[in-house]
């Protein structure tokens, strides 16, 4: 008996050993994530000297076969109440995904050119990058070490584009990603900035199981340089639904233009 049990972990631990880093970022990107979702979204803007600003926000989200459309409406302060945000994610790594802003204060929806896709999304430490998926086949993987973050089981793994345009689009020249063994989940990410000898953390500090799907419900990125903190942003969401009935007509710039 004991020799079974044994024998069983020996035979657990060598399968995990055998995964590469390309395949446990493969079956991060692959897992399930809901289909046409609703939540509410918080976010909370803090800088270097601990002033918040909150921003509330309604989310959906639809699954296009592979692609996935995102839709963001902003309902308060009222300094950016009828901001809007569309994003259509693209699977392919050919194709760049596509993003428009829409502004009420000029009643105009901006297209997010790719030169622009490193830069603040709406004064939050995320980049316009970071609101879509990576594509997987942009980058190589290489399992740095196993170890437990927070009381699970992750491989560190070093995520390193493949191209100059990637890095110019995304902003970041390297990444350190945790990945949990059980879900395949990324828990926290180290991004090294292009520009400005500066880090960013990510570390998603609430994770529930909804509706059978693990859904990260609190995200935190901080800007770093050095040991100094020069900014933070807390996404939170909240009563978050799947399984909605969301028209592919809703994610469309006439909905940015019309609103809620």
């Amino acid at each position: 008996m004991i020799f079974k049990t044994l024998l069983i972990a020996s035979l657990t631990l060598s399968s995990l050993m055998a995964i590469t880093g390309q395949e446990i970022a493969q079956k991060a990107h692959d897992r399930d994530e809901g289909d046409n979702s609703i939540s509410n979204m918080k976010m909370t803007l803090i800088d270097k000297n601990g002033k918040k600003r909150i921003r509330d926000l309604k989310t959906f989200t639809k699954d296009k076969g592979e692609d996935k459309l995102k839709l963001m409406f902003f309902l308060t302060p009222a300094d950016v109440k009828n901001t809007a945000f569309l994003t259509y994610d693209y699977e392919d790594s050919n194709k760049d995904d596509d993003q428009w802003l829409y502004l009420p204060e000029l009643k105009k929806v901006k297209r997010i050119a790719s030169s622009d896709k490193s830069s603040s999304f709406m004064g939050s430490d995320f980049t316009y990058s970071d609101m879509t998926s990576r594509n997987v086949s942009d980058y190589t993987y290489k399992i740095m070490k196993e170890l437990t973050v927070r009381g699970d089981k992750t491989w560190q793994i070093l995520v390193t584009p493949k191209s100059e345009k990637t890095i110019d689009e995304t902003g970041y020249t390297k990444s350190i990603i945790f990945v949990r063994q059980d879900n395949f989940v990324i828990i926290q990410a180290l991004n090294y900035i292009k520009s400005g000898k500066k880090l960013k953390y990510m570390i998603v500090k609430g994770l529930e199981k909804i509706d059978n799907i693990w859904t990260a419900t609190e995200i935190h990125m901080t800007t770093k340089k050095g040991k100094k903190t020069l900014h933070k942003t807390i996404f939170k969401f909240s009563a978050i639904k799947y399984s909605q009935d969301l028209q592919e007509s809703l994610f469309t710039t006439r909905t940015l233009e019309r609103g809620l």
